[in-house]
């Protein structure tokens, strides 16, 4: 049987004292004191004689706690620091907070931000509200604001003046700039785009706005734009531009405009879009403000997800829908977390609004819901295995219910949408095997990640998660393990069909009431009966075959379930992880 303490394996050993991997096919896993630990710890807390409830001895405690497995002990997370005291909370906070929801006070802030758009950086006036996220382009922020670190390539060049500029491309990667304009647009040929971290950018010495007048020589003062496009391809990896700044003609290059080039659902336009190829030469002129207010319900606020932050200076902040995603820059380490931690605050402070919203959508306890009410839901990520034996992780949404643990690749905001998930597991059947801190990681320093195993028909299947903060690693932690045990006292039993020494029978699973094998035909006799306490072992061969021993003279019993054992073995031990718990039997 799956457990945590005291495996063995007929043929070989397993290394799955912690739950973290699956036994091999065909091994057999032996459980010879967690799980009878556990079952004889709940006797001796309630069940002979009347006797009082006490704890389990120090010896006991962690075999018993292991083969519970359907949850992390308390004392585990000594480490997360406890959130710091606030103001006295309201009626409608404590009752959010007696859910299982964390109480949250939305922050206020203001500042100067980068914003990367059309692959290079804005300079925006962010302005964060409880609800929502604005931006406001800088005024001149596509001329004069900082780009990529560097003010528009090169802030020592004039108008007027002919520069020579030597750039050297890379092994791989070319010039790394656009051009708009040519003789048959009566313009000079312009630089109107420099690509962050190709060989342009890195000299430092070009800016949006520059004339080509040669490069290598050869003379593009009156080139079409196709011939000063061919003269660039044929530069080789070494070439120098003759260029001049020439300010008058910036209003042709188009500034990016936040509304325009930063797509984001639920989020109304402020300032009207603009149009026209990159390539035309009319001029589009920017609004008097160009704004983007982004709403906060259900964004998923992270850091070094989707693009590597060496300097630790940027913040991820994912739509909804999981389609867009926004990436700003702060100045420095401690403005970024400044930032992140006020973004992460009012998103979560969103989150019971959001809670009531889905379970008046769902109807909760009605026909339509299933009468499984939503407990909790939140972003955070999953690491996803890549061809290669990579890693890496993605988003992803965990909505936790009365009875089920279900995963989203986006909001599921209608009624069609909550009912297609990604996946699907029953709490009853799923355990927390890991919480803490994970791998190093350069830029987050430890990460904070937790582990789920679910026992399915296929085996056991196995989700590792990261989140952004202690205090999310605590609130998940509850979540799973008051989730999981509350599921066992609604479920109350299980039962399943299998075959014992040649003859059909039923084995049922009661939370208060034990082990029950009958005939399975109607009004069938019981065969055996026992309590939680009589359980001296049990395993299970991972194929098909569950094996209890409960030190009767009929030996141990093999069934045979016809189908991989694993979903009922996580069932038992979740039942016996709720019954400690709730006997006050844990430290």
């Amino acid at each position: 049987m799956e457990s945590g303490a005291g495996k063995k394996e007929r043929g070989g050993k397993e290394s799955a004292g912690r739950g973290l991997t699956a036994p091999p096919s065909g091994a057999t896993n032996r459980s010879s004191g967690g799980g009878c630990a556990a079952a004889a710890a709940i006797g001796r807390a309630g069940g002979r004689g009347g006797a009082s409830r006490r704890r389990l001895s120090r010896s006991a405690e962690p075999t018993a706690a292991r083969h519970a497995g359907g949850g992390v002990w308390p004392r585990r997370h000594a480490h997360t620091p406890a959130p710091a005291p606030g103001p006295a909370p309201s009626p409608g906070e404590r009752r959010r907070a007696a859910s299982g929801m964390a109480v949250w006070t939305r922050a206020c802030k203001a500042g100067l931000l980068e914003l990367l758009l059309r692959e290079r950086w804005v300079r925006v006036a962010a302005e964060l509200s409880g609800e929502a996220l604005s931006l406001t382009a800088e005024p001149g922020g596509g001329e004069a604001a900082v780009l990529n670190g560097v003010v528009n390539g090169n802030a020592e060049a004039a108008p007027g003046c002919v520069r020579r500029v030597r750039v050297v491309k890379a092994e791989a990667g070319g010039l790394g700039i656009s051009i708009k304009g040519g003789r048959e647009n009566r313009m000079p040929v312009l630089i109107s785009r420099i690509f962050p971290g190709l060989a342009a950018e890195r000299s430092g010495a070009l800016r949006l706005g520059d004339a080509i007048l040669a490069v290598n020589g050869v003379d593009l003062r009156d080139a079409t734009h196709d011939q000063a496009v061919q003269a660039l391809k044929r530069a080789g990896r070494e070439v120098i531009l003759e260029v001049k700044f020439m300010r008058e003609v910036t209003p042709y290059i188009k500034k990016p405009s936040l509304v325009s080039d930063l797509p984001w659902e639920g989020a109304a336009p402020q300032s009207p879009s603009l149009s026209g190829s990159e390539d035309s030469g009319s001029p589009q002129h920017q609004g008097p403000r160009d704004r983007k207010v982004i709403p906060l319900k259900m964004c998923f606020a992270a850091r070094n997800l989707s693009m590597p932050d060496l300097e630790n200076r940027l913040i991820e902040l994912h739509s909804p829908d999981s389609r867009n995603t926004l990436i700003l820059r702060c100045k420095d380490t401690a403005t970024a977390h400044s930032w992140f931690t006020a973004l992460h605050a009012n998103i979560t402070a969103l989150l019971p609004q959001v809670l009531a919203e889905l379970n008046a959508m769902l109807g909760t306890g009605g026909a339509a819901a299933g009468g499984r009410e939503v407990k909790h839901i939140a972003w955070l990520a999953e690491q996803a295995r890549l061809d290669g034996g990579r890693q890496q992780w993605r988003p992803v949404l965990m909505a936790v219910t009365e009875k089920d643990l279900l995963l989203y690749d986006g909001m599921p905001w209608t009624r069609d949408a909550w009912a297609s998930p990604c996946h699907s597991y029953p709490l009853v059947a799923t355990r927390l095997v890991h919480s803490g801190s994970g791998r190093r990681s350069p830029s987050l320093g430890s990460e904070l990640t937790f582990a789920t195993r679910t026992g399915s028909r296929q085996g056991v299947e196995m989700h590792v998660f990261r989140v952004e903060t202690h205090r999310d690693l605590s609130s998940w932690t509850r979540v799973l393990v008051q989730g999981c045990h509350a599921a066992a006292e609604l479920i109350k039993e299980v039962n399943v069909g299998c075959t014992l020494g040649g003859q059909e029978v039923q084995l049922s699973i009661h939370y208060e009431g034990g082990f029950t094998i009958c005939r399975e035909e109607p009004g069938g006799s019981v065969l055996f009966r026992y309590p939680y306490e009589r359980l001296k072992m049990s395993a299970d061969d991972g194929i098909r075959t569950l094996y209890l021993d409960f030190g009767g003279p009929e030996g141990e019993l093999a069934l045979d379930l016809h189908s991989c054992p694993k979903p009922i073995v996580f069932i038992l031990h979740t039942f016996l992880s709720a019954k400690v718990t709730r006997m006050g039997l844990l430290a």
